[in-house]
């Protein structure tokens, strides 16, 4: 990987709209503010029209185009932060595994992990620059484009969830067991490829965060088939870890302090370990009863969340109904408002729209009368 070009060292444009930063501190906002999963993607029809034929990893090593489709949304939907285009495997990528397909086209990795000695393949030591130099570029170039409309998200996925791809290949079908049974069948090889995945996490959020990213989000999709017992061996201590150490290092290079969200899908057994891990924000997903969360969660956190993804389906005037419930029961603060998981592709752009503008409009009225 050719290492980045010369990055823009002009100030930043002064940041217009920073409800979301509110929101993640606990600070009082006078609206929800609302961002969705995966909201840079293909079911844009200006996405597709902007990559055209690219394959999807060529695609993230290009800043430019990399910045146009993170803005998108931006430009299409008045939404509160845009998200870095950008994917959870350039990690296992950086630590030397070789690409086989794009994925959804097939095995990810030309040789996934399938032995405890496979884990030692792997180059922890690598030149973060030099390999995800292409994203901390990017970011810096968003950041300047989007003229301080809304902050810009940086995000990685958590050391289970990128596991899991490493160990099954996902795109190659369905393994679901493989990477549970490697934890428990070689502990040590285990708990040392989701610390090696651990440092990269830490290490790429910080340069992220240098880059220009004003809060970052852990994507752990997979966290729930660890179930109680493995979950709080192997991962909670590495989800704990990766807020410490990125607070330890950003401070270390006098870098300001970003808030920082957690993701972690179908974990319902560990709401209240989630809301103790060290991060401003825990993002629920759509089966988790928004009161039942904050009942468990404390004021201490702010929530995000939950409407089902598949809501987008409905009719607007549906949505409006789901949006109007979800917001009255989470709250108007410390709440930023989602989807209970990224959008899918085939979504109509404009159930979108009517999903966000119906975020904003329930909770100025609720704000009005309170």
């Amino acid at each position: 990987m050719a290492a980045p070009r010369t990055p823009n060292l002009k100030p930043f444009p002064p940041l217009q709209n920073d409800l979301i930063l509110r929101a993640a501190r606990g600070e009082r906002t006078e609206k929800v503010p609302v961002w969705v999963m995966r909201q840079a993607g293909r079911y844009l029809p200006e996405y597709k029209a902007a990559k055209g034929d690219k394959k999807f990893f060529a695609t993230c090593r290009d800043p430019e185009l990399v910045s146009e489709l993170t803005i998108q949304p931006v430009k299409r939907f008045p939404v509160d932060a845009a998200i870095i285009f950008s994917d959870i495997l350039v990690i296992p990528i950086a630590l030397g595994m070789k690409v086989a397909n794009d994925p959804g086209e097939g095995p990810v990795f030309a040789e996934p992990i399938l032995k405890a000695e496979d884990v030692d393949k792997l180059k922890p030591d690598f030149d973060i620059q030099e390999e995800l130099g292409y994203v901390y570029e990017a970011i810096t170039l968003t950041r300047h484009n989007l003229e301080g409309k809304v902050p810009l998200f940086g995000f990685c996925g958590a050391p289970f969830t990128i596991a899991r791809f490493m160990v099954e290949n996902v795109s190659a079908g369905p393994n679901i067991n493989r990477t549970r049974r490697f934890l428990v069948e070689c502990p040590e090889a285990g708990h040392r490829l989701l610390n090696i995945l651990k440092d990269a996490i830490v290490r790429h959020l910080v340069e992220q965060i240098a880059a220009g990213a004003q809060i970052v989000q852990v994507f752990d999709t997979y966290a729930g088939e660890l179930g109680p017992g493995l979950f709080a061996r192997y991962e909670l201590p590495m989800l704990r870890a990766i807020s410490m150490e990125v607070r330890e290092k950003l401070a270390e290079r006098k870098i300001a302090q970003v808030p920082m969200i957690l993701f972690c899908k179908d974990v319902h057994f560990a709401l209240e370990e989630l809301s103790k891990s060290g991060y401003e924000v825990v993002g629920l997903d759509w089966t988790i009863p928004p009161l039942h969360a904050r009942r468990l969660m404390g004021p201490k956190v702010t929530l995000q969340g939950n409407l089902d993804p598949v809501m987008m389906f409905t009719t607007k005037e549906e949505i409006r109904k789901a949006v109007k419930e979800m917001v009255e029961k989470f709250g108007t603060q410390r709440y930023i408002a989602n989807l209970g998981h990224g959008v899918m592709k085939d979504t109509d752009p404009d159930h979108l729209g009517e999903f966000i503008n119906a975020v904003h409009k329930y909770s100025e009225d609720m704000n009005a009368i309170s």
